[in-house]
């Protein structure tokens, strides 16, 4: 471009830039730039998730084979401590406060450590979950995958935790009486669901727990009222006969309550439906989609913002 100045002389001045004028938004779609981090569509989000199926894994394995790599039992604490536990409630709550009303011990014992057993794998990812950002900092910040992938790895490692405890289960129930048979076979789907639905909740709390890190001081006293409430120790409709019926209603249909229930009947001779609130097991599959979809969302929805700030 050029111009005459007032002695006739000609100047030449630079052209102006094409992109003159235009907002930094402007310029980054023009040239195909995107914001370092930013959180991808909800389908390519599960697409990059299940790229890295294989270090959800090896992340859950590892971390499994870590927890009790200092203590002299090593991997049998997996079994010893909900043992413990259920050994303790039942001293408690068996014995001196007769928490197995309407049951024999051959019943009771392994409606007891069922109960121990299930609520300890919800309980484990939920703890573990409040964690999973939060206490991942430097691997977040370090290298760029789905987040999402923590909270899973997590509940994979409780999965594969409570799998370990369930000969233990086994033989539990066999030395009652419960014997193998057709019904042992609901244990799979069983577990499925409740996997489903902790993992949802497992992604909750660790989005929960990425920007308040107080939450894991809060969340053990959430988590003793929850099982207090879901009938580890005692069966609801006995403890509850002559209560409100909308109490033990609400207690049953706690999911909680709903999966420790579908293990006992898979496991226990003595256990019937009739301790069953109807339509469990679409309560079942209900509770698990709801959650696990939900929990997916709310934890997808806040991706580009975890590990900063």
């Amino acid at each position: 471009m050029s111009e005459t100045t007032h002695d006739g002389g000609v100047a030449v001045s630079d052209r102006p830039s094409p992109d003159e004028g235009l907002s930094a938004a402007e310029l980054a779609a023009k040239y195909g730039l995107a914001v370092s981090g930013a959180r991808p569509g909800l389908g390519e989000y599960v697409a990059q998730l299940w790229g890295r199926r294989h270090f959800i894994i090896a992340f859950s394995q590892a971390k499994l084979t870590a927890q009790y790599s200092q203590a002299k039992l090593g991997q049998l604490w997996q079994v010893a401590t909900p043992l413990l536990n259920a050994l303790v409630y039942f001293l408690i709550f068996g014995l001196i406060l007769g928490a197995d009303k309407g049951m024999g011990q051959e019943v009771y014992i392994p409606f007891l450590v069922t109960g121990v057993f299930v609520f300890t794998f919800t309980q484990s990812s939920v703890m573990a979950g409040v964690r999973a950002i939060s206490g991942n900092l430097g691997l977040v910040r370090a290298l760029h995958f789905p987040r999402a992938a923590l909270p899973v790895s997590f509940s994979l490692q409780q999965l594969q935790q409570l799998l370990f405890s369930m000969i233990v289960l086994f033989l539990v129930a066999v030395g009652f009486g419960s014997y193998p048979r057709l019904s042992w076979l609901l244990i799979l789907p069983a577990l499925a669901l409740q996997f489903l639905f902790n993992t949802g909740l497992a992604m909750i709390m660790a989005r929960m727990g990425s920007k308040t890190p107080d939450l894991a001081q809060l969340m053990p006293f959430v988590m003793r009222t929850w099982m207090y409430a879901s009938g580890v120790m005692f069966s609801i409709p006995i403890m509850l006969k002559g209560k409100p019926e909308w109490i033990s209603d609400v207690l049953q249909w706690n999911p909680a309550a709903i999966y420790m229930d579908l293990m006992r009947f898979a496991l226990i001779d003595g256990y019937s439906r009739d301790n069953l609130p109807p339509h469990v097991w679409a309560v079942a599959g209900g509770w698990a989609v709801l959650v696990a979809l939900g929990g997916f969302v709310y934890f997808w929805k806040a991706e580009e913002r975890y590990g900063r700030g």
